[in-house]
C-alpha cells in the first residue's frame, strides 16, 4: 500500500520533533505533556499523526515506523497524560452502565448543535460541521472494530451486526465513510482522507483520538464499548436534524444519504447496543460496568467540547477552524 496521505503542518514543538522523526528518523522527540491535553493544538495532532500510522499512514513515512521506540515512547505518554485527564475531568464513575447510558441518552433541552445547524440553516456552517467531522467520518467504524477480537458471545455477535451495517454490509460504495465522502462532495468539500487536518483545531481531534485511545490498547475495551453505545444511543435525532438542515440548503439526497441511512439504522443499533453489546459484554463480565461508564462519559465529555467550540463561534460569526495554511491560500 502506497499511503497517499500528506504530514500536517506543526503546532509546536512536540509535533514539530515528531514530524521530522517520521521523515529522518533521527530526532529526539520532546517527552513533556501539557497540562490541558485535551485542548492542546500540539498534543492533540502530534496523537492525531502517531495514531494515522495505524490506519493509513503517510507518504514519505516508513510504514515501521507505527512501531518505532521513540515514536511509541510518544504516544504511550500522550494516552497516559490524556486518559488521566479525561478521568479527572468525568470524575466518579457509577456501577450500573446501562442507566447511565439511558440516561446520557434521554432527551435534553440543554444546547444541541443539530437543533442550532436546523434553526440556522446555514450552508456554510454545514460546510465547516462537515470539514470538522471528516478526520473521523471517513474511517467511520475503524476504531471501534478494534474491539471485534476481543469479545466473544452476544457482545460480539452485536458488534459484528453493527459494524457490517457501518460498512454498507459488504456493497462498495455503501460504508458509511463513502456515504460521508458524498455528503462533502456535494458540500463542494475535497472528500480525500486527512485533507482538512490542518484546519480542525484541539478540540476536534481530541474527537477522533478518544476512539483511537479507547480502540488501540485492549485494556480499555469495555470504554470502547460503552463509547460506541453512547454513540450509537444518541444517533438518531441529531442525524435527521442534519438531513433536514442540509435539505433547507439545497443539499441534494445524494448529500443527505449518510444522515438518512444513520436514522433508519441506528434506530436499531441503539436497542442492539443497549441490550446486547452493553448487556451481553456485562454478563459475562459484571466488574467491567465502571469501564463501560467512563467510556459513555469521556464520549459526552469531548462531544460537549467540541459542540461548544462550535456554538460559541458561530454565535460570534467567527470562524470554528483553524486559519488555511499559507501554501493552501497561496494555491
Amino acid at each position: 500500500m502506497t499511503p497517499g496521505q500528506t504530514l500536517p503542518i506543526p503546532r509546536g514543538r512536540l509535533s514539530s520533533s515528531l514530524v521530522e522523526h517520521l521523515r529522518t528518523g533521527e530526532v529526539r522527540i520532546p517527552s513533556t505533556s501539557p497540562a490541558d491535553v485535551l485542548g492542546d493544538e500540539d498534543a492533540q495532532l502530534a496523537l492525531h499523526v502517531v495514531y494515522e500510522l495505524s490506519y493509513r499512514g503517510y507518504a514519505g513515512v516508513d510504514e515501521r515506523m507505527e512501531r518505532d521506540d521513540e515514536v511509541l515512547r510518544v504516544r504511550h505518554r500522550l494516552e497516559d497524560a490524556m486518559e488521566a485527564q479525561l478521568r479527572s475531568e468525568v470524575g466518579l464513575v457509577p456501577r450500573d452502565a446501562v442507566a447511565l447510558l439511558e440516561r446520557l441518552s434521554a432527551p435534553s433541552d440543554g444546547p444541541s448543535l443539530s437543533r442550532y445547524l436546523l434553526e440556522r440553516s446555514d450552508l456554510g456552517m454545514m460546510r465547516e460541521f462537515a470539514i470538522h467531522r471528516s478526520a473521523y467520518q471517513l474511517k467511520e467504524a475503524d476504531p471501534h472494530t478494534w474491539a471485534m477480537p476481543r469479545l466473544d458471545g452476544r457482545a460480539k455477535a452485536a458488534l459484528v451486526e453493527i459494524q457490517s451495517d457501518e460498512y454498507g454490509r459488504g456493497v462498495p460504495g455503501a460504508a458509511h465513510a463513502e456515504l460521508w465522502a458524498e455528503t462533502m462532495d456535494e458540500l463542494g468539500l475535497d472528500p480525500t482522507y486527512g485533507r482538512y487536518v490542518d484546519r480542525l483545531p484541539a478540540t476536534t481531534l481530541a474527537t477522533g483520538n478518544l476512539i483511537s485511545l479507547l480502540g488501540l490498547q485492549r485494556r480499555l475495551t469495555p470504554a470502547l464499548l460503552g463509547h460506541l453505545a453512547l454513540f450509537e444511543m444518541t444517533s438518531t435525532g441529531p442525524m435527521a436534524r442534519y438531513s433536514a438542515a442540509l435539505a433547507a440548503v439545497g443539499v441534494s439526497e445524494r448529500g443527505r444519504r449518510f444522515f438518512d441511512v444513520h436514522v433508519e439504522a441506528d434506530a436499531y443499533h441503539e436497542v442492539l447496543a443497549r441490550t446486547d453489546l452493553v448487556g451481553g459484554y456485562l454478563e459475562r463480565h459484571p466488574e467491567g460496568g465502571r469501564e463501560v461508564a467512563f467510556g459513555a462519559l469521556a464520549l459526552d465529555l469531548v462531544e460537549r467540547r467540541f459542540a461548544g467550540h462550535l456554538l460559541d463561534s458561530f454565535e460570534e460569526g467567527s470562524s470554528s477552524l483553524r486559519p488555511a495554511p499559507a501554501e493552501a491560500v497561496a494555491a
